[in-house]
C-alpha cells in the first residue's frame, strides 16, 4: 500500500487489519485490529489524526481528513460506505455512514445510528444514537428498529470476514482471456440487503 510519513509521523496498521494496496495512508493514521480499508480510499493524516478502531471499515474511494488538533475517529464496528467523505468528525460504535455521504467537522454520528446514502451531515450536527438521518442537509427521520440495527451489524461482520479473506487469499494476478469451465464463485459470508431482509 502507498504509505507516507510526514513531519516524522508514520501511519500505523495493526497486523490483523487489511489495507488494500491501492489505498493511501499519510502521516498520523492509526488502523486498529480487524479493520478493512478498501481500494482507492485516502486517509490523510497530514493535518489531524485519523483513528479506525477495532473491526471498523472504510470502503473503496472514501476520503478521510481533518483540521489540525482535531481527530477523525471511526469507533469499533463503525461502517463507512463506498465514496463517503469524513472530515474531522466522529462515527460512534456500531454506526453506519451510507454510500457517498458527507460528514463534516465536529459532527458526531451516534452509536448504532445510520446516515443514509448521499446525506450531508453539516458541521457540528449530533446524530442521536439508534436513529436514521437523511437528506441535504441531513435531518432526523426516525428511530431505528432492532431488526435494522441487527441488519447493520450483520453487514459489519461481513466486512470483518472480508478482512480475513483478503489477508488469506487476496493476490494480484493477470486476468484470464475467458471464463474457465465450472468457474468458481467467491465465498463471502451470507448477507442480505435491507430490502431483502424486510421481505422476509
Amino acid at each position: 500500500m502507498p504509505c507516507y510519513s510526514i513531519d516524522g509521523v508514520v501511519p500505523v496498521v495493526d497486523p490483523t487489519a487489511y489495507v488494500h494496496p491501492m489505498a493511501v495512508l499519510i502521516g498520523d493514521v492509526v488502523v486498529g485490529p480487524h479493520c478493512y480499508v478498501g481500494p482507492g480510499a485516502s486517509l490523510r493524516g497530514d493535518f489531524g489524526r485519523i483513528v479506525l478502531q477495532r473491526g471498523s471499515n472504510i470502503q473503496d474511494n472514501c476520503t478521510v481528513h481533518g483540521f489540525p488538533e482535531q481527530d477523525t475517529v471511526v469507533e469499533e464496528d463503525g461502517h463507512v460506505g463506498h465514496g463517503t467523505v469524513l472530515h474531522g468528525c466522529v462515527v460512534r460504535r456500531g454506526a453506519l455512514v451510507g454510500m457517498n455521504a458527507v460528514v463534516m467537522d465536529e459532527a458526531e454520528v451516534g452509536a448504532q445510528a445510520i446516515v443514509a446514502a448521499c446525506a450531508f451531515v453539516p458541521a457540528g450536527m449530533r446524530v442521536p444514537p439508534r436513529s436514521l438521518v437523511a437528506g441535504l442537509p441531513a435531518k432526523l427521520r426516525r428511530e431505528l428498529s432492532d431488526d435494522e440495527i441487527a441488519w447493520k451489524h450483520e453487514g459489519t461482520l461481513t466486512y470483518q470476514d472480508l478482512t480475513r479473506r483478503c489477508l488469506a487469499t487476496m493476490a494480484e494476478v493477470a486476468p484470464l482471456p475467458a471464463p474457465e469451465a465450472g468457474r468458481p464463485r467467491v465465498q463471502p459470508a451470507a448477507v442480505k440487503s435491507l430490502i431483502a431482509t424486510r421481505r422476509g
